[in-house]
């Protein structure tokens, strides 16, 4: 049987699907319209690469997987290999709407059948500097949460043992923590407490070095217009500048404003058919830290351009929704990020389009 397929597959091309999950790696393997084999095996390169390798030599391969947990570490190796390697992304994978069984060894042969008739979108794969630039953005939000957290944990500590006393009950600002530096507690709270400050001081040195590398960023070459590009806009500091950059890289490589909009998941969902036209929330696609960002940025940006103004009140108005309001002028504002990228002009306030 083993020899019957090799004669069958040798020298055409081949169409994988991988199911990648922690342990194991399901595949299915397609060849003019149908199934010749599946398989599983550990999530291991060196397997697939043997596998691979042995039992479909002279081949023309192509793998496609899902972009997910495992990053993009995967595409580069079967690259560098000179396997061909399409990332798609998870939600706009097709498949029939009667199904309701779900496994690794559908999964595997769905994107398999996906791949050798074109129907899939691929996704934008980032080179591997920017993806670990990248990176250091992303373990700063981690780190601010952590902060989030420890400052959560002192304040409820203080609460359960009734030492709240002579502290504000709203926001703190950072003179009240410096004051938890002179309380005189017993022993085993004030090691407690200690350990809570230590860990506090530690975590904002950390979010310090973070921050002083991304302005390092902002002078790196290949990012370096782009973040000017970006800073021009109103509500836009250095540090989401550079965030901005390292998230999406250059935006002349979405097609128009309209599909940069939707990247960015700030469009709006539909559900529509024949005279019914009926349009929900955000379709919530990319990611959800960034359109944090953007949504940040557009509230710092609403009293300082009155273009931007005048969309919020049109939105808020006609919706009654300051929600609705916010995100579509903080999709306005992207779509004029890149506007200005690719006119290579600084923003200008007070303008329409």
């Amino acid at each position: 049987m083993r020899k019957v397929q090799n004669f069958i597959v040798k020298g055409k091309q081949i169409f994988i699907g991988l199911e990648d999950s922690k342990r194991t790696w399901k595949l299915c393997v397609r060849c003019e319209g149908m199934i010749i084999h599946e398989t599983s095996m550990p999530a291991k390169y060196d397997s697939l690469r043997s596998y691979l390798k042995n039992r479909y030599p002279g081949c023309r391969i192509e793998v496609m997987y899902e972009a997910g947990f495992g990053g993009f570490w995967l595409h580069d190796r079967l690259e560098s290999d000179g396997v061909a390697c399409v990332v798609t992304p998870a939600h706009k994978v097709t498949q029939e709407k009667v199904n309701k069984v779900k496994t690794d060894k559908i999964d595997a042969r769905r994107l398999a059948r996906n791949l050798e008739y074109g129907d899939y979108t691929r996704c934008h794969v980032p080179d591997r500097e920017r993806r670990e630039d990248r990176q250091i953005s992303r373990t700063l939000d981690q780190i601010q949460k952590d902060i989030v957290v420890t400052k959560n944990r002192i304040r409820r500590f203080l609460d359960f043992h009734g030492l709240n006393e002579g502290f504000p009950a709203g926001s703190w600002t950072e003179t009240a923590y410096e004051q938890l530096k002179v309380l005189q507690l017993p022993v085993s709270l004030q090691l407690s407490l200690d350990a809570y400050l230590q860990l506090l001081a530690e975590l904002k040195r950390i979010r310090a070095a973070l921050k002083s590398q991304l302005r390092a960023f902002c002078q790196k070459d290949r990012y370096q217009a782009l973040v000017v590009s970006k800073a021009s806009c109103v509500g836009i500091g250095w540090l989401s500048a550079i965030r901005f950059t390292l998230e999406w890289g250059e935006l002349s490589r979405f097609g128009s404003g309209k599909q940069f909009a939707s990247f960015t998941g700030l469009t709006s969902r539909e559900y529509s058919t024949g005279e019914t036209i009926h349009r929900g929330h955000i379709t919530g696609h990319g990611n959800g830290q960034v359109r944090g960002w953007l949504i940040q940025c557009a509230w710092r940006a609403l009293p300082r351009d009155p273009v931007l103004s005048e969309k919020f009140n049109a939105v808020r108005n006609n919706s009654g929704s300051k929600k609705k309001a916010i995100v579509a002028v903080a999709r306005k504002l992207a779509v004029r990020m890149r506007a200005l990228e690719l006119a290579d002009q600084p923003y200008c306030v007070g303008v329409i389009e």
